[in-house]
């Protein structure tokens, strides 16, 4: 940069000598003109750094309002007055790393059972539909037994009765009644989703009906009826069928992270096991539900045209009917440091996959911002090193992207390389060609202009992500309960501005080594 900056000055020493020279005093001015443009342009990412993220930051960070129920539970509210709309995004601190040994998938069965109603919405008569409701409970666990038990009789009978009984309690479901409410309410994007840390509720309405999702939202979780249990157990055991077992990348995905965890809950997959499912039972779900929903649990974020008093007064008046729950219990198990290369290999029925994954930290660590602009750098976009090399130069690969945070952040995790090969390649083309890049990352510095890049694609990213209420609200609860404070979401774009070159030599020395390595590959089925 130094000597960049020498070299325009001179220019613009000669230019102001070309002035002198009254013909040519035109052509002088110009050339002043360009070399001072090309001195300022050669600055312009710090510039934007102080002059125009921070004033942001700083507006961003005023607007935010939180208070906190005296029975645990936590608001964060940010005032966006730009359009008359509201998003809500309710976030349960339990996901699949939670789940006791043998129920799997309990989490993400507790979230597609959060939208069937409570004994005043989604039933025609509650009082009638829960004696139905104990009765298909009790026969499918006579049920299970006889299937247990190896009696085929039995089970035959048990079967037809629990279609009987199933048809029954049918008849009291008012079908997706939640979501109709929401939705003639002028409600839109309403939907859920499981992780391995948490599960997450939410949806928009007009800035009117902020005492409408109150009160719907809080009916949710205080008084929740676990209806058309196993209707939707079928409903997910078909999503695993899907997304897993008849998915080659599904099956390595499952087996992957199976082996590079040996202890931490991350080894296992967020929909569950088949057994597990098929095992699971209303009560699992009810008693998961009691231990980890309590409002010392549950964290809202509310973006958008309110008004932070207004949504404090009503949250009491809904929310404050929680009682305190006991702190539910938390993850214990840790990961062993990793001291050998494993691998594992599956022969489907697909074309070549190669996946390697190396341990990294929390995303509440110190150098969890180097190692996004590190997975940014190397596999991110076709503008990142792995797509020029392996797809473009090399062409080993049809693609070739990854990640870091695989498969959540809460926990030190991986960070994921994945390609598939091309026709005329191999396997072991595709991880040659990779290891050279990791390699040049612990031998040669990256460039600065090639890091001011990766910065801002990086910078630009995060701020897409906030442009909306609720991509704004799904950011700051995270934050907020994954690193302690919502406000290291704003310190993130600080921290990866900080990233020298340095740092990425540091940690890629540290960590893309055959110790910290698991491999994956998928083979062509004979």
């Amino acid at each position: 940069m130094l000597e960049k900056n020498l070299l325009i000055l001179t220019y613009f020493l000669i230019s102001m000598i070309i002035n002198l020279w009254k013909p040519s005093r035109l052509i002088g001015y110009c050339l002043s003109l360009l070399c001072l443009f090309l001195l300022l342009w050669g600055n312009v990412p710090a510039l934007a750094q102080t002059s125009s993220i921070s004033p942001y930051l700083n507006r961003a960070i005023e607007r935010v309002t939180e208070f906190t129920l005296d029975n645990g539970m936590k608001f964060i509210i940010m005032e966006n007055h730009d359009a008359p709309v509201v998003s809500f995004v309710t976030y349960a601190d339990v996901g699949a790393t939670d789940e006791p040994d043998g129920k799997t998938g309990v989490a993400h069965f507790l979230e597609h059972l959060a939208f069937k109603g409570t004994t005043q919405i989604g039933t025609t008569n509650y009082t009638e539909e829960k004696e139905v409701l104990a009765r298909l409970d009790k026969v499918f666990n006579q049920l299970k037994f006889a299937n247990k038990m190896g009696d085929e009789e039995e089970a035959n009978r048990l079967n037809n009765r629990f279609k009987i009984v199933q048809e029954e309690a049918a008849k009291y479901v008012e079908q997706n009644a939640f979501g109709r409410i929401v939705k003639t309410a002028g409600g839109v994007n309403i939907n859920a989703q499981t992780t391995p840390d948490a599960t997450l509720y939410f949806y928009s309405f007009p800035s009117n009906k902020l005492e409408l999702w109150m009160s719907l939202e809080s009916e949710r979780f205080l008084d929740p009826i676990f209806r058309e249990f196993y209707k939707e157990q079928k409903v997910i055991l078909e999503e695993r069928r899907m997304r897993t077992e008849n998915s080659p990348i599904g099956q390595m995905v499952e087996a992957f992270l199976g082996t590079a965890f040996t202890e931490h809950p991350y080894k296992r997959p967020t929909i569950g096991y088949n057994e597990d499912i098929r095992n699971l039972t209303r009560q699992d779900v009810r008693d998961f539900f009691n231990i980890y929903y309590g409002p010392n649990n549950l964290t809202i974020a509310i973006v958008g045209d309110v008004n932070p008093e207004k949504v404090k007064q009503l949250a009491q008046v809904y929310f404050g009917r929680y009682s305190p729950k006991p702190e539910p219990p938390q993850v214990t198990k840790t990961e062993p440091k990793q001291t050998e290369t494993r691998e594992i290999t599956l022969k489907l029925v697909s074309q070549p996959w190669y996946l390697e994954g190396y341990h990294v930290p929390a995303l509440s660590h110190p150098d969890s911002a180097v190692y996004q602009v590190i997975s940014t750098l190397v596999s991110s976009g076709r503008t990142s090193r792995l797509y020029k090399s392996l797809v473009e130069e090399k062409q080993v690969a049809l693609f070739a992207e990854g990640f870091s945070g695989f498969p959540a952040n809460k926990y030190p995790s991986l960070m994921l390389f994945y390609a598939q090969t091309a026709p005329q390649a191999s396997l072991e083309n595709v991880a040659k060609a990779l290891s050279l890049e990791l390699e040049k990352l612990k031998k040669q510095p990256v460039s600065e202009q090639e890091l001011q890049r990766v910065k801002n694609k990086l910078r630009a990213s995060l701020l897409r992500s906030l442009d909306s209420n609720l991509g704004l609200g799904k950011a700051l609860i995270e934050y907020e309960v994954k690193t302690g404070n919502w406000r290291n979401l704003f310190e993130r774009l600080k921290a990866i501005e900080e990233v020298t070159s340095g740092d990425i030599q540091r940690v890629a020395r540290a960590t893309f080594v055959p110790e910290n390595l698991t491999i994956g590959k998928i083979l062509p089925q004979n």
